[in-house]
């Protein structure tokens, strides 16, 4: 049986579990009580309509919160308004995506990047000077007042339309070039000074703020900043009292080992709750089109093998990322839609301690999959979840858009031989090689030209035009281009005069 997602639609009140379902499977048997999909906006942000059909199956296959890393997506107002993308969601929109959320059981902790990963910020002429280095938008400056008060502001708008978040994560990770700037060098020339104790500063002067404004809300941040400090240094910075770290790592080959210890070195320290965060798309490359499931499979069974050696009762949940950036200057890798078999896989294998065969059929059952491949992406049934259509053509244009186009141009015996580079800049050609060569052209042309308008009338179901655009300019354009201007010589070469050839040798 294809589970049907489309009753939400129609009855939004009703249906939302899934009998064969049970409420002990959906908290019972996975290590972690907290299972938030973690919704990347910074590229590719989808519409409202796209969230209100997967909410439903987030929350089918065994979500119970989501992280929402709104960046330049959130309805900043008044001397932040600057920070909005043209397609920001309006305040009306966050509310509907917080009401979905909760008719879907999701718990909803937004996500304000507070130190590093500051790029939709610092790239503005207007807050430059807040830059840890000049010439760098990635970090911000933790000695100027300013950088707090930024934040501060930061913060209150998004806890303005997040009342009653029980948690609010501040980012804090990839610190790139702290310790570099003047005011830093200045800083760390004093005595027991470090980058550490800079780091350390920063992250509690912003959950300090956080909690003097908000004290029912824990902050969260990412833990790779705390990772090398010393027991001693973290315990006596007041940190462990204020935050909650999440451990993330996305590799498939994740050191279990290592991460337990880690685990309890941050016990050690006074830390009462850590997270764990792996991934289930945009983690393999930034420019990758189509999510390896395989190996967000393995990343999240070793979380499992974690959960199970590290300290009792110390971990609260775990965040499956999915990237859509590398960070707010690179390309789109896998789309939403693209990733949710890699969701489904990870969030039922955490959810029942693996990925057996009968894990197997219930993710093909949820998605509507007749037989999910996860080792390869040469399967191209795409199944009947919200946004199939889009895995189905996003699959085929990957896998055969670029080698159709490469084989015609770099392996087709009449291009090659008769209209090669030389031929093309000369607009050379025999007359005969034209029937050879531009039927094929023209029918290929013609065929991807179908299967692009099918790919952007569903893009533009799901997304903002502006993220269709870049989609298609980085993964359609370049090969659709390459055909269009061999035609195109083809078609000058064949209208000149026969005057010119090339240098003496033997007849074509």
């Amino acid at each position: 049986m294809t589970l049907d997602f489309s009753t939400r639609k129609k009855h939004p009140d009703k249906g939302l579990f899934y009998d064969f379902l049970r409420n002990s499977e959906m908290s019972g048997s996975s290590p972690f009580k907290m299972r938030l999909v973690h919704l990347d906006l910074k590229g590719a942000p989808p519409k409202v309509s796209y969230l209100s059909e997967v909410f439903p199956l987030f929350h089918a296959l065994g979500a119970n919160g989501l992280l929402l890393e709104y960046e330049d997506m959130f309805p900043y107002e008044g001397h932040l308004r600057l920070l909005r993308a043209k397609h920001a969601y309006s305040p009306p929109e966050i509310k509907e995506i917080l009401h979905l959320a909760t008719l879907n059981e999701l718990e909803v902790i937004p996500l304000v990047q507070t130190f590093g990963h500051m790029e939709f910020v610092l790239k503005h002429e207007a807050l430059a000077h807040l830059r840890e280095v000049a010439l760098f938008p990635n970090t911000l400056n933790p000695h100027e007042a300013e950088s707090l008060a930024l934040v501060g502001a930061m913060i209150s708008q998004v806890m303005e339309l997040h009342p009653g978040a029980r948690w609010l994560h501040v980012g804090c990770d990839e610190v790139y070039y702290l310790g570099e700037g003047e005011a830093s060098r200045r800083w760390l020339q004093q005595e027991h000074n470090t980058k550490a104790r800079l780091c350390l500063s920063h992250m509690k002067a912003v959950a300090c703020h956080v909690l003097a404004r908000h004290p029912a809300t824990r902050p969260l941040v990412w833990d790779d900043m705390l990772r090398a400090i010393p027991e001693d240094q973290l315990a006596a910075s007041g940190v462990p009292q204020l935050v909650e770290p999440v451990l993330w790592d996305y590799g498939a080959d994740l050191d279990v080992h290592g991460k337990a210890l880690l685990m309890e070195k941050y016990r050690k320290c006074g830390f009462l709750r850590l997270w764990a965060a792996s991934a289930f798309k945009g983690a393999t490359g930034a420019s990758q089109a189509l999510t390896p499931i395989e190996h967000h499979l393995r990343n999240n069974v070793q979380w499992l093998r974690v959960a199970a050696r590290g300290p009792a009762d110390m971990l609260q949940g775990i965040v499956l990322t999915g990237w859509q950036r590398y960070d707010h200057f690179s390309v789109l890798c896998e789309l939403l839609p693209v990733g949710i078999p890699s969701l489904a896989v990870c969030l039922q294998s955490l959810l029942h301690g693996g990925f057996a065969e009968d894990v197997k059929a219930r993710v093909e059952n949820f998605l509507g999959i007749s037989n999910l491949e996860t080792t390869d992406f040469t399967g191209e049934g795409a199944g009947s979840f919200p946004g199939s259509d889009i895995l189905a053509l996003v699959t085929h244009v990957s896998l055969h858009l670029r080698s159709s186009v490469d084989a015609l141009l770099e392996r087709d015996r009449y291009v090659t031989g008769w209209f090669g580079p030389y031929h093309r800049r000369r607009k050379l050609i025999h007359p005969v090689m034209v029937q050879h060569i531009q039927p094929p052209a023209l029918s290929l042309l013609a065929r991807w030209s179908t299967v692009v308008q099918e790919l952007e009338a569903a893009l533009r179901r799901v997304f903002y035009p502006d993220a269709v655009e870049e989609w298609l300019e980085e993964n359609v354009r370049p090969s659709l281009q390459r055909l269009q201007a061999l035609l195109q010589d083809l078609r000058e070469a064949a209208s000149a005069s026969p005057s010119a050839s090339p240098q003496a040798g033997q007849d074509p």
